[in-house]
């Protein structure tokens, strides 16, 4: 159950911040990266928040 909500919580922040990149650059690709980015970098910081 805690892995399922921090990849739900990773997946939910990385498409925040994709959709934003992709508002303010207006560019698919760099919008991607930086979702993809965001959520690969909330993953390790959510799983030392979240301990058991």
């Amino acid at each position: 159950m805690r892995t399922a909500f921090i990849l739900f919580a990773a997946l939910v922040a990385g498409a925040v911040v994709g959709g934003l990149t992709y508002l303010s650059a207006g560019d698919l690709a760099a919008a991607a990266l930086a979702g993809l980015a965001g959520a690969g970098l909330c993953i390790p910081a959510l799983h030392g928040l979240i301990k058991k």
